[in-house]
């Protein structure tokens, strides 16, 4: 059975995102999408509602799993014997960066751990959670970046914060 990893903060999941986790879901058996709780970034929905919003949105896909991790990829990948991770890929500099992460982590590994590049699909190469946030959180409409039931959540989250979202870089 072949089984990878699509590691990420999904804050919020973007329609990016799931084309994403609907294209690596057809080249692999199980798909874990997998939710990082990074303690260095503030984000807008806590590590538990990302995964709640990921089991919805990725609900009619039967071969994907939704689950979290803290730490290092390296490590839940060894501990849930995967041995590819998934990363989506919108314009050159996200190659550069993710292409460095690659080679460490195959490296941190052992040879373990590979990586597999899916490009974005044009219409949501554009698309990033941060720029989905700074939009929504200025009321903007953000209907063709995320599902519907996201972006009722989000407003929901800008409501009770009283607007704009603190970004941490």
């Amino acid at each position: 059975m072949k089984r990878a990893v699509y590691p990420g903060s999904f804050d919020p999941v973007t329609y990016g995102h799931l084309d994403v986790i609907r294209r690596a879901s057809e080249m692999f058996d199980v798909l874990i999408v997998s939710v990082l709780n990074n303690k260095m970034k503030n984000p807008l929905f806590s590590v538990e509602e990302r995964v709640r919003i990921l089991k919805e949105a990725t609900k009619n896909i039967s071969n994907v799993q939704v689950d979290s991790f803290s730490g290092l990829l390296i490590n839940y990948a060894a501990e849930n014997n995967i041995h590819v991770a998934v990363r989506g890929l919108r314009a050159i500099t996200d190659f550069e960066y993710e292409l460095q992460i690659a080679q460490t982590n195959r490296k941190l590994s052992g040879g373990e751990l590979d990586t597999v590049f899916l490009t974005t699909s044009l219409e949501y190469a554009y698309l990033s959670s941060s720029s989905v946030k700074e939009i929504a959180s200025f009321g903007g409409n953000i209907s063709e970046c995320v599902p519907d039931f996201v972006a009722a959540l989000m407003t929901e989250k800008y409501r009770k914060r009283g607007g704009v979202y603190e970004q941490q870089d």
